[in-house]
């Protein structure tokens, strides 16, 4: 069944003028017809069953029925503090952490970060970005969408972030390795060429664990899915 996000309240027997987009998409892009149902959330909990009751070229009506509280959800909730990369590179980390169920995406800039943004100047990049979240819960299931955080830079992040679980990946002779996962995961990932040592030093000063999967050396945004996809098997294997 088709899912959409709407940003507005949504109740059992409301009747709901569709936005826009939802209304493109939905009836004609997909030609739906009067009777068809889809799946509607707001990211706040939960989706609706609605069915569509009346529709013209200009707009559509749906009535939702039922309620279903389900999220999809991990049992933890992971913050990625994701340093910023250029280019489609970004928008992959984002759209696939959103599907394996991150909680919030906090952009960072560090000392090899490529991309700079002033929040005022680019919030255009940032819409599309939580867009891109929001598309991914729309196609995986989640009705929790990610919160994606305007960039600060590293070590004010690092001084300030409290987590019960901190993980970077990076490099590192040791092999440490998450055993039972607690509710409340920080996971910071460098940029495409690397954290410096002296960014790393400071990560672990602050309680980060340099976490190493594998024996190669992840692209920035493949490191994410990677990561998040380690601890859910960790999180299942350890139930």
């Amino acid at each position: 069944m088709n899912r959409f996000f709407v940003a507005e309240p949504l109740n059992i027997n409301q009747h709901l003028i569709l936005p826009n987009q939802v209304h493109h998409h939905w009836c004609k892009v997909l030609r739906a017809k009067v009777g068809d149902t889809a799946i509607l959330f707001n990211g706040q909990g939960g989706e609706y069953t609605a069915t569509l009751i009346d529709m013209n070229q200009k707009s559509a009506t749906v009535r939702l029925d039922t309620h279903n509280p389900t999220n999809r959800t991990p049992p933890y909730a992971v913050t990625l503090g994701q340093v910023m990369s250029r280019g489609e590179r970004m928008d992959y980390a984002i759209q696939k952490a959103t599907e394996m169920g991150v909680r919030h995406i906090q952009l960072l800039t560090s000392d090899y970060c490529q991309e700079h943004l002033k929040y005022e100047r680019d919030k255009k990049k940032l819409i599309h970005w939580q867009n891109i979240a929001i598309a991914a819960c729309e196609q995986c299931g989640l009705n929790i969408v990610p919160s994606i955080l305007p960039p600060i830079d590293l070590a004010s992040w690092l001084s300030t972030h409290q987590s019960a679980l901190k993980l970077m990946m990076a490099v590192s002779d040791g092999k440490f390795t998450p055993t039972r996962l607690p509710d409340d995961i920080t996971l910071l990932v460098g940029p495409e060429g690397g954290l410096s040592s002296k960014e790393i030093e400071l990560a672990i000063f602050h309680g980060f664990h340099a976490w190493t999967i594998g024996e190669r050396v992840l692209r920035t945004e493949t490191a994410p899915v990677v990561a998040l996809s380690a601890l859910q098997t960790l999180h299942d294997i350890t139930q």
